[in-house]
């Protein structure tokens, strides 16, 4: 943000809930010693009515007398984007900050009154790289199964015991998580989303039929896109697609589906037990090295594209990573086992790397 105080751009924090998003800029807010007005999207206020009346004189009157107006959870006032559109091209001494749970464009039909009026940034749960600048290696490594069972919401670093730690996450689940999605687009079933969630929750790693997702649900197949689409926008999950350039035999009609969150997911299919007792390890491992790696190219600036790679011979990588125009693939085992490149991936992209990220070497995917 280092750019924001000179300038006439507004910034957006995007993020799932809880993230930290309301802890930064009130840390920004106190920073800058600025007069700063903040406005809940989840609490209205007689404030509610001036935003949505679109009446310029109303907007001054409101925000007169303050060096900054922070927007926290933006998501939830109506045509928000046309909102900020007036204040930041009307009000260009006032400095605008907003926070935001989903991708903005959920609460507004127009989808690009702030092209080029805000700095965007994300903000994710906590990262092993963040974590790299207060802890040694040794010591995050002693940490890992904790985050592959709990994950990394901020709270979840400060509480003890199990039982405090499932106790939040499901209050994340039940309070927030559903809540928010239903709602949008008039959304009325949370049942269906959850079983959705439960089911794409047993799917990480794999390739996902949305068929038969929408056999097992009862639903349409473009109900359960637009379920999917919400359910990413909202940053509860990503998806990565399959790189294809070559070969006809390239796997690319079926995403596969991550958790931003690990803590979120076992919350969802009812298993926080250790690792010693669960047999979904592997696909644990898979999800927390793509999320941050995902967190890592984000917060270095990183113009990178993710991807895996399979062919219908069963030849596959998990993670094609392309930076630069330059191709990288990385297989992720759990413990020290390695495995070959697939020659095919060789020979079809010549020129291309390949690394076995495991047990000994994470930590220089993630954080270095």
């Amino acid at each position: 943000m280092r750019h924001f105080e000179s300038s006439n751009k507004g910034v957006v924090v995007l993020g799932p809930r809880q993230s930290g998003k309301t802890t930064l800029i009130n840390d920004i807010l106190a920073l800058k010693g600025w007069k700063a007005l903040t406005l809940n999207g989840d609490r209205r206020g007689d404030w509610w009515e001036v935003l949505q009346s679109r009446e310029l004189s109303k907007y001054k009157l409101l925000l007169s007398g303050y060096k900054a107006v922070f927007i926290d959870e933006a998501q939830k006032i109506p045509e928000i984007g046309l909102v900020l559109k007036i204040i930041l091209d009307e009000m260009p001494g006032l400095k605008v900050l907003v926070t935001s749970s989903s991708s903005l464009d959920l609460s507004s039909k127009v989808s690009e009154p702030l092209t080029g009026r805000v700095y965007t940034y994300k903000l994710f749960p906590i990262s092993q790289m963040e974590l790299g600048e207060y802890l040694t290696n040794f010591e995050i490594k002693e940490d890992l199964e904790e985050r592959l069972i709990f994950g990394s919401y901020p709270e979840v670093f400060s509480l003890e015991g199990i039982n405090q730690k499932t106790e939040y996450l499901s209050n994340i689940t039940d309070n927030y998580l559903y809540r928010d999605l239903l709602e949008f687009d008039g959304i009325k079933n949370s049942a269906k989303i959850r079983d959705l969630l439960k089911l794409l929750s047993f799917q990480v790693g794999q390739q996902v039929s949305i068929n038969e997702l929408a056999m097992s649900l009862g639903l349409s197949r473009s109900t359960v896109d637009k379920y999917i689409d919400l359910l990413e926008k909202s940053y509860v999950i990503f998806r990565l697609t399959g790189f294809s350039r070559n070969l006809r035999k390239e796997a690319t009609k079926m995403d596969k589906i991550y958790f931003c969150d690990l803590g979120i997911r076992n919350t969802i299919v009812g298993n926080l037990n250790f690792l010693s007792n669960r047999s979904d390890v592997g696909q644990l491992w898979e999800n927390f090295l793509m999320v941050e790696r995902k967190k890592r190219q984000t917060y270095l600036h990183k113009l990178f594209s993710h991807y895996f790679w399979r062919l219908s011979s069963g030849a596959e990588i998990d993670l094609v990573e392309e930076e630069g125009g330059v191709l990288n693939g990385y297989e992720f085992k759990f413990g020290n086992k390695k495995v070959n490149p697939p020659v095919s991936w060789l020979q079809t992209y010549p020129g291309s790397s390949f690394e076995n990220i495991n047990m000994k070497n994470y930590l220089d995917f993630v954080c270095s």
